[in-house]
């Protein structure tokens, strides 16, 4: 596929709830001077969001309460071009995510799934011409009914990581984790294409377990925050295989992109068009 991306995204929505501090708590602990934010985020949200301004064509679904935080997570997707017309609505609380960040960007995650667990697979709808990208924020019985029924290519960021079913394995076409996923998740050694980040040492691309393409970390200017890297990442990745890069040049964008992510507090940063970091290679 080449032009420009169309991509459904089905996934979570989350309000990232982040206390950022000079290091993280240990076990019992408490630490003071922390510094409290409350802004969009949630894996699909911010991977809908990124590829929006990335270029891409999106749509986003997904579910949220009948809450504020809902109306804050539909129009900040609404802000940065999503197509927000699949997001339902639930009565129960929208998803959060409890984060601490230290002060290198390092953080950690306890996610609340509240109305992400109500998602209804029969009022998601794949186009012909749209290709999907997924996460396993959401229950894994979506992921699967949307798998097999989207008529194209699927992509699947298997995070958090969890054991993922044979039939699951075979029909998305490319999978993306980061190291500690894939060595959590077994099964992706067999996966037709799988996506490994290495962190600050860049990408690769698998088949089949065997290592066919390479990209290099790029240094951020700063690291500010690296919740929503991951997610930049492989929205970047996504919408440039499906606008034809190959694969070498995908994971090099998508480094770029993840790269420029680190350097917002926000999981959802305000990115420019993917030709930018093309670009900048």
């Amino acid at each position: 596929m080449t032009g420009r991306a169309r991509l459904a995204v089905v996934g979570s929505l989350n309000v990232d709830v982040v206390a950022t501090a000079p290091r993280l708590p240990a076990p019992g602990e408490t630490i003071g001077d922390g510094v409290l934010r409350r802004e969009p985020g949630g894996k699909g949200a911010n991977q809908a969001a990124a590829a929006a301004r990335l270029g891409a064509v999106t749509r986003m679904f997904g579910c949220v309460g009948r809450d504020a935080d809902g109306d804050l997570l539909v129009g900040a997707l609404g802000a940065a071009g999503v197509d927000v017309a699949g997001i339902g609505r639930a009565d129960a609380a929208t998803g959060t995510a409890i984060i601490m960040v230290d002060a290198a960007g390092e953080n950690s995650i306890v996610v609340c799934p509240g109305a992400n667990a109500a998602v209804d697979s029969d009022a998601i709808g794949i186009g012909g011409d749209e290709a999907v990208l997924m996460q396993l924020e959401v229950p894994l019985e979506v992921v699967r009914r949307v798998a097999t029924s989207a008529p194209g290519f699927v992509a699947l960021n298997a995070a958090p990581a969890r054991s993922i079913p044979t039939d699951l394995v075979e029909r998305v076409d490319l999978f993306v984790v980061n190291e500690t996923e894939y060595g959590l998740i077994p099964e992706l050694a067999g996966a037709r294409r799988v996506v490994v980040t290495l962190g600050a040492d860049g990408a690769e691309l698998r088949e089949r377990g065997e290592v066919v393409a390479r990209a290099a970390g790029i240094p951020p200017a700063a690291v500010r925050s690296t919740v929503g890297a991951g997610d930049a990442f492989a929205a970047a990745l996504v919408v440039a295989l499906l606008e034809g890069d190959e694969p070498a040049a995908a994971l090099g964008v998508a480094c770029r992109v993840g790269s420029a992510a680190v350097e917002h507090l926000a999981a959802q940063p305000p990115f420019d068009r993917l030709d930018h970091y093309r670009s900048h290679a």
